[in-house]
């Protein structure tokens, strides 16, 4: 078994965005490294981020949280696998055990597949797009990223094909073409 390196970050689902970033920036010292009115990251450290915020405000409007799909509290909790292979070899290991994930994306970031364990909490695995962090924190900060903070959908079949035909890791590091992802029903933002 290949085992993930590192915890790479938690996202909160909340109503109270700016007052729960200007909490975090309080006790962790932690610095803005993106925000926009539906999302901000955050780190305290080398990772290009630690803690992110999903705005229920813009993103679930006028819902009073009538159930957890609308709830404040943990989106998900990431995993950094060492490198992509590492996370492929994961993706194969799971599937072949029955377990698929059910978003899976290019965040330009990372190549990240979501899943859920039987109690429903979301995990990221992931696998990072840039040698260093300071080139994903650079990357953070770059009109590409302001222009689509989400990522891309991509077919997990299609990419792990891909990837046993001998695509060249920089190449499946390249976050495709195509329009902003969608979160997928099974995520519970967005859905009704």
């Amino acid at each position: 078994m290949v085992a993930p390196v590192k915890i790479a970050h938690i996202v909160f689902r909340t109503r109270r965005f700016e007052e729960m970033i200007a909490w975090y920036e309080a006790v962790f010292d932690a610095k803005i490294q993106h925000q926009d009115p539906v999302i901000a990251f955050l780190t305290f450290d080398e990772e290009h981020h630690r803690i992110a915020f999903i705005n229920l405000s813009v993103v679930e409007p006028g819902t009073n949280e009538p159930d957890i799909r609308h709830a404040s509290g943990v989106d998900h909790v990431a995993f950094t696998y060492a490198d992509l292979p590492a996370l492929m070899h994961t993706y194969h290991r799971l599937k072949e055990a029955g377990t698929t994930p059910y978003w899976p994306i290019h965040h330009g970031l990372t190549v990240s597949f979501y899943y859920k364990d039987p109690d429903g909490n979301r995990i990221e695995f992931q696998a990072e797009c840039f040698k260093t962090m300071a080139e994903g924190a650079a990357f953070m900060r770059s009109s590409a990223f302001e222009n689509n903070s989400i990522g891309v959908n991509f077919d997990a079949n299609e990419f792990a094909a891909r990837y046993e035909a001998g695509t060249p890791i920089h190449e499946l590091l390249l976050m495709p073409d195509g329009p902003p992802a969608t979160l997928p029903p099974e995520h519970g933002i967005g859905t009704s």
